[in-house]
């Protein structure tokens, strides 16, 4: 298993894990062969925020990056070690927790061009199936919801390993990227530059940096 097996030695500051931790329906099965290291995993899961990332990038003015994350959401995660296409994910997200590190910039997003986060205080993600793509890669489909408007997304999962923390909580890993569109959720706010093309790209690259907490601490 390689990263996946490094369960002894490790030191993680203790943080408690949080969100709500109901289970919600599941998807059809796939078969796909599995490690069986993997099984031991099965059960729920909530993110640690202050060792997870729900992030974003978008290309500005053609030729840089803007990075920016959001600090203010509830998860419920299941994950089936035996059976991944039992696996669900559901995240609430308060959009007007976003940072980009310009406030300025963040006001902006907030607004009425983008989030609108007055109207629309929050975006959802939940999970409508999952596959085992082999190895430790997995992909994930489900419904992305942003003012209210609810367009299907897929979701590349990595899972990256797992260990025990000092105070007995088991931690899991997961990185998840996903490109979309933004204009299929309403996001059409733009300029035009002189020298052609637009001041924000209509690609957003959405990324989950995730540490995951099992619910009930092991023995």
């Amino acid at each position: 298993m390689g990263i996946f097996s490094r369960r002894q030695g490790a030191t993680i500051e203790p943080t408690p894990a949080a969100g709500p931790r109901t289970p919600f329906p599941g998807a059809e099965t796939t078969g796909a062969a599995l490690d069986p290291a993997l099984r031991a995993l099965t059960g729920q899961w909530t993110i640690d925020r202050p060792h997870s990332r729900i992030g974003f990038s978008v290309r500005h003015a053609m030729v840089t990056t803007v990075r920016g994350a959001f600090a203010d959401y509830d998860s419920t995660l299941y994950f089936d070690g035996a059976r991944p296409s039992q696996s669900r994910a559901e995240i609430t997200i308060r959009v007007a927790s976003v940072d980009t590190g310009v406030e300025q910039r963040d006001a902006h997003l907030i607004g009425t061009d983008f989030f609108d986060a007055r109207r629309y205080p929050e975006m959802t993600f939940r999970s409508t199936s999952a596959t085992h793509d082999g190895g430790e890669a997995f992909r994930m489909t489900g419904d992305l919801t942003i003012r209210q408007v609810t367009c299907p997304v897929e979701l590349q999962l990595d899972y990256l390993g797992s260990v025990v923390d000092p105070f007995g909580y088991e931690r899991a890993g997961f990185d998840a990227t996903t490109t979309i569109d933004r204009t299929q959720w309403g996001l059409v706010y733009n300029q035009r530059l002189e020298a052609g093309g637009t001041m924000v790209s209509e690609k957003v690259r959405l990324q989950f940096d995730i540490s995951a907490i099992r619910s009930t601490p092991m023995a």
